[in-house]
């Protein structure tokens, strides 16, 4: 051992580093004497930065740091930090020892990321312990990983890493909207950032005009995580987007799952129980990528499944896994497709189908004889509206006259976010906003709006929950839609039935001060 990498010449280092901030210093004993307050400064903000939070006998907070001269990490954390705190000088590698020793505890707490031994499942599985980070020697390893921990530990749906002139840019995806979470200043640091993936991913590191798709694993709490990987080339080097999918999370969940758990109003509820109890026919439900489609068909499944009847999916992927039900995945490189899935599934004696997306006209007509020929199908296609579906399905080449005739209904609907309910408080609107929102009795609404806390990671909104139009076919829709009527004509017809639309709904919500104007015209059209 040199001696400049004795314990010894460390702490001399360590001295004169306070001496020359003028910054107290935490030894290895008095830093693990004190305790972390990772509601302060949460783990993964600790562990990229390589500082800690903690709290002394009297409760003061202090912040332990390896670099006081890095003073765009003090400003950002002064700002950051709620109360007044006292800054300190630490070893780089005793405050990495202090989070690894806490690894446990937060696992414990929160559920975070632990270690499985390798080789367990047969396969490669990255390991993302704490421990591992903190060991990491490698400054891109430990990005990577301590990213990918950020945010499973943030509840994110998707992280998107993009190229910037000089660095990367990393944005997490929590509640369906897009957060600057943090970047990597230096272009080889970025390249190399997205080189780690693709190796996690096993693509092809040397390719870097052409979109690549891949996948890997990690552990979690006792569990496996499915990284699902796409790269991009930019003009400025390549973009990757991994989707979270933490399958044995999501199935715990399903226990319980109900329509109105979903956030669904007691008609809208009680309507598509009604769709979903027909003896035969359709039921479509529509909406943009990640707007809860097959939730929604899970909670219908679940709350009908008496365990008299043979419910079999067919789904890419299998989201979620339900007792009693045959789960079919679909397997494109083996050849099994919706399509031809389906024609076998119509051959094991189903009483309930459900098809995960209709993406072709193949699928659609099979789906509709099916539901013709007396079974109750379930499905989800990709439209805007339920009035748009029906042009969706004649494009396909569909006959009218069947798909009305199989037709029970179409659901289409939304995922909101909500006014999160630590730090929502009445506000008065934009009068411009108001105007804009076409908003009619405003006086009567109940306005609020999140001012933004921790428990909502300062975005003013906690959670989301599903909104929805629904339409039911009856024999005047049915003959307008065949006789090809404009969708003004349909829409009127169902308005008189009863008809309220995805906007209605959620000026509903506005009125009842669940969520605010911005978030009903991010999601509806103005009018």
């Amino acid at each position: 051992m040199s001696a400049a990498a004795t314990p010894g010449a460390a702490d001399e280092r360590l001295a004169r580093l306070s001496a020359a901030a003028a910054l107290p210093r935490l030894d290895a004993a008095r830093l693990m004497a004190l305790a972390p307050d990772f509601g302060a400064l949460p783990f993964e903000t600790a562990l990229q930065r390589e500082c800690v939070a903690l709290r002394d006998e009297a409760g003061a907070l202090w912040l332990a740091v390896s670099d006081p001269f890095d003073h765009d990490l003090l400003d950002g954390l002064g700002a950051r930090l709620a109360e007044p705190f006292t800054t300190a000088i630490a070893r780089r590698e005793d405050v990495a020892a202090c989070l690894a020793r806490h690894e446990g505890e937060l696992r414990r707490a929160g559920g975070l990321l632990e270690e499985r031994a390798a080789g367990e499942s047969g396969e490669t599985v990255e390991d993302l312990s704490l421990r591992r980070i903190s060991a990491d020697a490698s400054p891109v390893v430990k990005l990577v990983n301590s990213t990918l921990y950020d945010a499973l530990k943030q509840g994110a749906s998707d992280i998107h890493l993009e190229s910037v002139p000089g660095g990367l840019v990393v944005k997490y995806r929590i509640d369906g909207v897009l957060s600057r979470v943090g970047g990597v200043n230096g272009a080889d640091l970025a390249e190399q950032a997205i080189s780690r993936l693709k190796v996690m991913a096993e693509l092809d590191i040397a390719e870097r005009r052409v979109p690549q798709d891949g996948r890997f694993k990690a552990q979690t709490a006792g569990r496996e995580i499915d990284f699902r990987v796409s790269i991009m080339p930019s003009i400025h080097g390549e973009d990757a987007v991994l989707r979270v999918l933490d399958k044995e999370h999501l199935s715990r969940e399903m226990s319980g799952l109900t329509l109105e758990s979903l956030g669904f109003d007691a008609d809208t509820g009680a309507e598509l129980r009604r769709l979903a109890s027909e003896p035969y026919g359709m039921l479509l439900v529509t909406g943009p990528t990640g707007s809860g489609k097959t939730t929604t068909l899970y909670a219908v499944l679940g709350e009908t499944n008496s365990g008299l009847d043979k419910i079999v999916t067919i789904e890419d992927p299998v989201e979620y896994q339900l007792g009693g039900v045959l789960q079919i995945p679909v397997n494109e490189k083996k050849g099994l497709t919706f399509a031809r899935g389906l024609r076998s599934i119509l051959r094991h004696d189903p009483d309930k189908i459900m098809v995960g997306e209709i993406r072709d006209g193949e699928t659609a007509e099979i789906a509709v004889q099916a539901a013709l020929t007396g079974h109750l199908v379930y499905t989800t296609v990709h439209a805007n509206n339920v009035f748009d579906v029906i042009g969706r399905f004649v494009h396909m080449g569909i006959d009218p006259h069947n798909l009305v005739a199989a037709l029970n209904g179409v659901v289409a609907q939304r995922l909101v976010r909500v006014n999160c309910p630590h730090c929502s408080v009445p506000v008065t609107p934009d009068e411009r906003l108001v105007d804009d929102s076409r908003l009619v009795d405003s006086h009567r609404f109940a306005f609020r709006a999140g001012r933004g806390c921790d428990q909502c990671r300062g975005t003013g909104y906690r959670g989301r929950r599903a909104v929805a139009e629904v339409l039911r076919l009856d024999d005047e829709l049915r003959e307008l839609i065949v006789a090809r009527a404009p969708v003004r004509s349909v829409r009127e017809q169902a308005r008189r039935r009863g008809f309220r639309d995805l906007r209605e709904a959620l000026v509903a919500m506005v009125a009842a001060g669940q969520t605010t104007l911005e978030e009903l015209n991010r999601v509806t059209r103005h009018g």
